[in-house]
């Protein structure tokens, strides 16, 4: 058995709240340009926020301007973007007026702390115990990754290290509102703090 933060739906926020939340706008550094998909040139989707221990924040991008076509899950293909920033002097950043920049809603993330062999049995665990359908449970803080494929952990682009496992992200409670990773699949974030690198892929 192992302690496993899972990170549960916590209800509607403001599209820039800061904590951990999926939805809304990023919160970035100032002269953040808003990222670009390197296959079709549009603009991507903001996914996720997620503040860490040090005080520095991931922020996750990914196209969603022609799916499957982008290769968005792949992490360096150019469909998809990952960011560490300094927690210091961020300022909420207007999506671009074209493309698909922004998830049908907002949902800020509560972190529950939950002993089971696995992430899907505490998944399972916490929707039972307190009544709620699992698709409320986001994903999870920290821990092991539970891969749908083969384990697919990256290398840091800067150092060439392993890069840490950070958070495993669930595509959201609503199919009509939620990010898209193929249709039930997972997104995982990765971060080498070191060299201020994050890496975001998805499976399906």
């Amino acid at each position: 058995m192992a302690v496993i933060t899972l990170m549960t739906y916590a209800g509607a926020v403001a599209p820039d709240a800061v904590g951990v939340r999926t939805g809304g706008v990023p919160l970035a550094p100032a002269g953040f340009a808003w990222p670009e998909c390197a296959t079709c040139g549009g603009a991507m989707q903001f996914l996720s926020q997620l503040p860490l221990a040090s005080g520095t924040v991931l922020t996750v991008f990914m196209c969603q301007n022609q799916p499957g076509q982008c290769e968005e899950w792949d992490p360096w293909a150019g469909g998809n973007r990952a960011f560490l920033w300094p927690g210091e002097e961020l300022a909420p950043v207007a999506p671009p007026d074209e493309g698909v920049t922004r998830l049908g809603e907002v949902s800020g993330v509560a972190c529950v702390d939950v002993e089971a062999a696995t992430y899907f049995d505490a998944s399972t665990e916490w929707a039972k115990e307190n009544q709620r359908p699992v698709r409320e449970v986001l994903g999870q803080r920290g821990g092991e990754p539970e891969w749908v494929q083969g384990e697919e952990t990256p290398d840091c682009p800067g150092c060439g290290e392993v890069m840490p496992f950070v958070a495993q992200w669930e595509e959201g409670r609503d199919h009509r509102t939620s990010a898209n990773f193929g249709g039930g699949g997972s997104g995982y974030t990765f971060a080498c703090e070191a060299c201020a690198r994050a890496v975001f892929l998805w499976q399906c």
